[in-house]
């Protein structure tokens, strides 16, 4: 329910100790205390871009909206629901629920959608926050050879000026990937019908899906610090993009060590496999200098996946994962369907090797794929 009634109005206020409703935080040791709430507040109205001026109830009657949708959408996008006698929201924060409200009203959208929206964007944006921050404090920890905790306290300071930009740069960078989005989508399904029956126990999209991931990880990273550990991630992570990007791929996620990518067709994703392959961690920035070679494996599937959430689901992605824990290192392995697939084309050299028995999925064939050499 997304309007206010007057028998919401009437509800009674949520018992303290529910799941959904946060109660004021226990004293607080006194060291320090008053200046953590003074830069707290300070930091907090300086990012909002206003004081939290209305209560929950104030904000009920100020939008005409139900207290069952507000605190749903606090939920969803991640942030606790307050009490309600405490000033929480800002004017953003109701003209931000005065349009959500009216978009779902306009389109319709069920419950469902609606939570789906906004889990989206609260988890999105929390992900997105953190990665900022800490990148932020780790930029001004080499730059000023800082501690931790020093470079986190300059980093507070410098956050308000910069959130600004970084609000418009997050929305160009939106509307970027939106427009990218729907071209490809435009141009896939350029040809489709509405109306045409499909098969229902058919998952929708087509695509090639693969994993990559550092051999002996574990290994290579137990003696790492914080800091060492975070570098060679982040280089191995922005090292697969650059091949995948570059290969016409897209990364899905990342999980540590590994990486998951899709693309349209069999062809970009062949390439994307044997580029990520052909490029050790050392090539990706990964390695220091005592390490001559940290190898890459991949498995890569041709199959139709499910996309939801950011993310795609189906048999060919678990697939292409077991195929990545049986490849050799710097080596790419497909299913028989793919290479079937790829068999056409003379860029390939398949190779299949011995049968193996995967727990989950059964009897398995895997086929090397390189590249074809003429000589």
């Amino acid at each position: 329910m997304l309007r206010h009634t007057e028998n919401s109005q009437n509800q009674a206020a949520p018992e303290a100790g529910k799941a959904d409703v946060v109660d004021p935080a226990p004293d607080e040791p006194e060291v320090d205390g008053a200046l953590g709430v003074d830069t707290a507040a300070r930091l907090d109205e300086a990012i909002l871009g206003g004081a939290r001026r209305y209560t929950l109830s104030e904000l009920i009657e100020r939008t005409g909206l139900s207290q069952e949708f507000i605190e749903s959408y606090w939920r969803w996008m991640g942030l606790p629901v307050t009490h309600p006698t405490e000033r929480w929201f800002t004017d953003a924060d109701e003209i931000a629920l005065r349009e959500i409200a009216e978009l779902f009203e306009t389109e319709q959208m069920d419950h469902r959608a609606q939570m789906t929206f906004v889990r989206s964007m609260g988890h999105t944006t929390e992900r997105l926050a953190l990665w900022q921050v800490e990148a932020l404090v780790e930029h001004f920890a080499r730059r000023h050879e800082l501690d931790d905790a020093s470079a986190r306290l300059l980093a507070l300071d410098q956050l308000p000026p910069l959130a600004e930009t970084l609000g418009r740069q997050l929305e160009h960078a939106w509307r970027r990937q939106l427009a990218a989005l729907t071209g490809r989508m435009a141009i896939e399904f350029a040809g489709a019908r509405a109306g045409e029956p499909t098969d229902s126990h058919q998952l929708p999209l087509p695509r090639a899906v693969g994993f990559a991931d550092i051999v002996s990880f574990t290994k290579r990273t137990a003696g790492l610090g914080s800091a060492e550990l975070a570098e060679f991630v982040q280089r191995f992570e922005a090292g697969a993009r650059d091949v995948i990007t570059t290969a016409g791929g897209r990364v899905v996620k990342t999980i540590g060590d590994a990486v998951l990518f899709v693309a349209d067709d069999v062809t970009t994703g062949a390439e994307v496999a044997l580029g990520l392959a052909e490029s050790t961690a050392r090539a990706l920035g990964t390695a220091g200098p005592e390490d001559a070679e940290i190898p890459v494996r991949v498995g890569f599937v041709w199959g139709r996946v499910l996309s939801r959430f950011g993310d795609v689901f189906g048999p060919s992605v678990n697939l292409a994962s077991r195929l990545t824990e049986l490849a050799e290192p710097s080596s790419v392995l497909v299913d028989t369907s793919t290479a079937t697939q790829l068999a056409t084309s003379s860029r390939y050299a398949l190779t299949a090797q011995p049968e193996q028995d995967v727990p989950g999925i059964g009897p398995l064939v895997p086929v090397r794929l390189q590249r074809a050499y003429a000589g």
